[in-house]
C-alpha cells in the first residue's frame, strides 16, 4: 500500500484504535473534500488523525486518491462548448423538476 506525504505516520497494519461506524462514515464523506484541499486546517488534521488510526478508512482513502489520479490523467480533453451548454440545460431542468416536486 502506498503512503502519502500529506499523511505522515500511516498505519497499514490495522493496529490503530477501533473507531465507530458513525465516525468512519463521517470521515469517509470528508475524504473527497480532503483530496480536493477543500477542508479547513482543523478538519484536515482531524481526517489525518483518523486515517492514521483506521486502516479500513485508509484503504478507502488510497482507493479514492488513486481513482482521482487516474481520472485526472485520462481526462485531458475539453468538452465542446455546445456539449457543456446542453449538460447545463439538462441539469437546470432536473433541478426545476426536483424543486417543483
Amino acid at each position: 500500500m502506498s503512503t502519502d506525504s500529506h499523511l505522515p505516520g500511516h498505519r497499514h497494519d490495522g493496529l490503530g484504535a477501533d473507531p465507530s461506524a458513525e465516525d468512519c462514515a463521517d470521515y469517509l464523506e470528508r475524504i473527497v473534500y480532503f483530496l480536493d484541499n477543500e477542508l479547513d486546517a482543523a478538519d484536515c488534521d482531524a481526517v489525518r488523525l483518523h486515517l492514521d488510526s483506521c486502516n479500513p478508512c485508509l484503504v478507502k482513502y488510497d482507493l479514492q486518491r488513486t481513482v482521482k489520479q487516474v481520472v485526472a490523467r485520462s481526462c485531458s480533453e475539453v468538452a465542446p462548448s455546445e456539449l457543456r451548454e446542453r449538460v447545463r440545460v439538462q441539469i437546470r431542468e432536473v433541478q426545476v423538476r426536483i424543486t417543483e416536486a
